[in-house]
């Protein structure tokens, strides 16, 4: 028998989501780290990317301005980090100091990449649009890169690495059942 869903968080009906990372540069070169869920391929020609993000988000203000941002894909082992940048702003506080993630160089944009992911998609913002209290960033992918043992004939290796999903109310959990983390 069915029985009446939760519209306000009818989203929740979409998850488990990957968590991912998403650097974006200030106009000084600082990185800020943002934690989403919400996020999407979206075009194979050309290769475009989504990411949705709340305007009250710090991250939003240096997208709108950079016009880049990097996917960064992670693994379970992050979810402390992940779960920090998630619920921290780097308006306040300098989440890669608090995190002691590392930053490494992308190839074609001035945003690092997040050196512990295992899988990363430069972007180059095309589009933005608002729905609702999201905005849509929509970014062409000028490059990927990718941990040398992370995928096999294009298919992640699950036996090497354990993604970061999100299930919400702040709770997380991985491909291998055993191991789930809520704050």
């Amino acid at each position: 028998m069915k029985v009446e869903g939760n519209i306000e968080k009818y989203y929740h009906y979409a998850f488990p989501m990957q968590t991912i990372l998403v650097t974006c540069n200030d106009d000084k070169g600082k990185t800020n780290i943002i934690t989403l869920a919400w996020h999407t391929p979206i075009s194979r020609k050309p290769p475009l990317y989504g990411i949705s993000i709340s305007p009250k988000r710090y991250s939003y203000a240096l997208i709108k301005k950079s016009k880049e941002f990097i996917i960064n894909f992670i693994p379970y082992s992050l979810v402390n980090a992940a779960q920090f940048c998630g619920t921290h702003s780097g308006r306040s506080i300098d989440k890669l100091c608090k995190t002691k993630l590392t930053l490494a160089p992308s190839k074609k944009l001035s945003t690092p990449l997040i050196k512990e992911g295992y899988a990363h998609l430069e972007c180059k913002l095309v589009r933005s649009a608002r729905f609702g209290d999201h905005t849509l960033f929509v970014g062409e992918v000028i490059t990927a890169s990718t941990d040398e043992d992370a995928f096999k004939n294009e298919l992640l290796r699950t036996d090497k690495i354990h993604p970061l999903y999100y299930i919400g109310e702040n709770t997380y959990t991985t491909l291998d059942r055993a191991k789930r983390k809520t704050f």
